[in-house]
């Protein structure tokens, strides 16, 4: 599935869309030493600083975009040989909403690309699916759908659940683990999960901008398949606590989310409950296809070699807690 002729090029302007998000920072860094020159387009360009050390002076620069507006979507896009949009949420707030920022976002993005004839990598998700029943899934789905249409040689990748420093999957169950007495496992845990680092990620992306990766769509996993009650207790292995694991059914967790997805971030929402209806592992098609982190010439890093580096600040004294002492 490679491609024979790689562009790797200092003078390569790279415009990245979400750049300065967890994923982002993986792929500023994964693309900062090919000497790439990098626009990030971001909403909040003033919110960007931690980008700068990543690069060589100059190499990094943001600019205010927003995928809802179309012309500040073509400006940063401007002379860019590659485009890359990460941008993507996991609830809906106010007019950031799925349709608004998956569907018809990552659209003008792909068109903004097409016409500028630059190269689009565009980042979704497993499980994206139009006939979903979750919404997530469902316009993750409409949109490589709709990026297709404006872009048909675009690279799609979509990953599992992704894990780093400061990822909204463990760091998230981590910190619950401090203060509750139990944590829920909702359908009763069986949901099978094969989450992938995010530097791999991003270096599947570095390889797609170098061209490396020829135009499809591809399953990105990390080579441990477990599930959501499996994934609860290397939680608790990892920070050394006891806790509770507790079975929610489905029915009881969407009253649940219904309930906090009014907060400002709600730990979950209801659609969120939904997609754990469903695995969230690469499929069978795109192992048989070699459309995968494997068929990108890519050794996944497993949740053993990372995870506990930064899980680690979440036990009771830090790095300084003893294997015997457990809250």
């Amino acid at each position: 599935m490679a491609m024979s002729t790689p562009t790797s090029s200092s003078d390569a302007l790279v415009t990245i869309f979400g750049g300065s998000g967890f994923l982002g920072r993986h792929v500023v860094r994964a693309l900062a030493p090919e000497l790439h020159r990098m626009r990030i387009a971001v909403r909040r360009p003033d919110l960007t600083g931690h980008l700068q050390p990543l690069g060589r002076v100059g190499q990094i620069h943001a600019v205010q975009a927003n995928l809802r507006n179309a012309d500040s979507v073509a400006s940063a896009v401007r002379d860019a040989g590659v485009v890359i949009n990460l941008v993507g949420i996991l609830f809906e707030r106010g007019k950031q909403s799925f349709e608004a920022v998956h569907v018809e976002g990552a659209a003008t993005v792909a068109r903004a690309a097409a016409a500028q004839g630059a190269r689009l990598i565009h980042v979704s998700a497993i499980g994206a699916d139009p006939d979903s029943s979750a919404l997530y899934a469902r316009t993750k789905g409409q949109a490589e759908a709709a990026v297709l249409v404006e872009a048909p040689d675009a690279v799609i990748l979509r990953p599992s659940v992704i894990f780093g420093p400061d990822d909204a999957f463990f760091n998230k169950f981590a910190a619950m683990a401090r203060i509750a007495p139990a944590l829920p496992l909702i359908g009763g845990g069986r949901t099978r999960f094969q989450p992938v680092f995010g530097g791999d990620v991003a270096e599947a992306v570095r390889k797609a901008v170098d061209g490396e990766v020829a135009p499809g769509i591809y399953e990105l996993g990390g080579p441990d398949v477990a599930t959501f009650k499996e994934l609860m207790r290397l939680v608790l292995d990892i920070t050394q606590r006891r806790r509770l694991l507790l079975p929610v059914p489905f029915w009881a967790a969407k009253l649940l989310g219904a309930v906090l997805k009014i907060l400002p971030n709600p730990p979950l929402t209801p659609d969120q409950v939904e997609l754990l209806k469903a695995d969230n592992v690469v499929s069978e098609a795109a192992i048989r296809e070699n459309r995968t982190l494997a068929g990108l010439g890519i050794e996944a890093h497993t949740m053993a070699a990372v995870v506990p580096s930064y899980l680690w600040r979440y036990r009771k004294a830090g790095q300084f807690t003893g294997r015997r002492s457990l809250a």
